[in-house]
């Protein structure tokens, strides 16, 4: 039999059997993966639920590979895919749901930092809920490098999402979820291959209209090195926000500065006219025309949203 290509993802059907897949990106997590794996496998184990762990090794520098593979001998759920190139968690993530068979996708992390002997209440939630699509751990302390700095930072993309959205968002980011296989097939495309693609699925369910529900959890520190970089990840969060609001909502996000800029110029233009009657200054033609330009776009934009297909 062929090997499966990792890049070239599977439309597999549903099994029966198996009702849950956790999907486990690992990238050079050799010291504690296999006790993470033992973790979520104990939990799923007692759960009831026929389930299936997608151990990820994102070409991993260290051990890790070697590890998973002599762990996927003791736990009999588990499946080892190895990438030939570091592709990031996000396309572990997504390469992963794609070929997940359960009706559930659980994502987390292999850093020991979530609270993963809590999956099976977080997929127990969602079984019984059918008006709910994706379950979040809102984490209740931040626990990163860098605290300082990601603290406010976190804040600002997190109310800059909440107000594009119009949606009380606890926690944008979190790594721990479960969602519907189904409803979140259509999104998997928009997924970067970075960080942001939590902040992806999130922003995607809010803006179609899926009842998200979020479940305050404990964050511990994480075992081994962080693979975060302030700096660059957190431009990839702003800008991961703005194109996914975007994607679903142009008008949010063009809409109040063209207004702004209109009402700017009108006021600008009525104060010309009173200092100098029939008299109007390229400023204040240039800062109309741009107000104006802008909402043209964020008109055109909405009509190629609301005329395209959505998922």
């Amino acid at each position: 039999m062929r090997p499966a290509d990792p890049n070239r993802p599977e439309d597999p059907e549903q099994d029966p059997l198996v009702r849950v897949t956790v999907v486990l990106p690992c990238y050079n997590e050799e010291e504690h993966v296999v006790d993470e794996i033992k973790r979520i496998c104990s939990a799923m184990d007692a759960s009831g639920y026929g389930y299936e762990l997608l151990a990820v090794d994102d070409a991993s520098t260290d051990g890790t590979l070697t590890r998973l593979r002599e762990a996927a001998g003791l736990f009999p759920h588990m499946r080892v895919v190895a990438f030939g190139h570091n592709g990031g968690s996000g396309t572990v993530r997504r390469i992963g749901s794609q070929r997940a068979r359960g009706e559930y996708v659980v994502w987390t992390d292999a850093d020991m930092s979530y609270p993963n002997e809590r999956i099976p209440e977080f997929v127990a939630m969602l079984d019984a809920d059918p008006e709910t699509d994706q379950v979040v751990g809102a984490r209740t302390q931040e626990m990163g490098t860098h605290k300082a700095l990601r603290v406010p930072a976190k804040w600002l993309i997190r109310k800059i999402a909440e107000r594009l959205t119009n949606t009380r968002i606890p926690d944008l980011n979190s790594g721990l979820r479960v969602f519907r296989r189904d409803v979140a097939r259509p999104y998997l495309r928009l997924l970067p291959p970075g960080f942001s693609c939590v902040t992806t699925i999130t922003l995607a369910f809010l803006s179609n209209q899926h009842p998200v529900k979020y479940v305050p959890i404990e964050y511990a520190k994480r075992a081994g090195k962080s693979k975060f970089h302030f700096v660059r990840d957190a431009y990839r969060y702003i800008l991961q926000v703005l194109r996914m609001v975007m994607y679903f909502n142009p008008l949010k996000v063009l809409m109040p500065p063209a207004l702004w800029l209109l009402g700017i110029g009108a006021a600008k233009f009525v104060y010309d006219q009173v200092r100098n009657p029939l008299y109007m200054p390229n400023n204040t033609v240039m800062i109309l025309m741009t107000g104006l330009i802008i909402a043209a776009i964020a008109l055109l934009a909405d009509l190629i949203v609301r005329s395209r297909e959505h998922p």
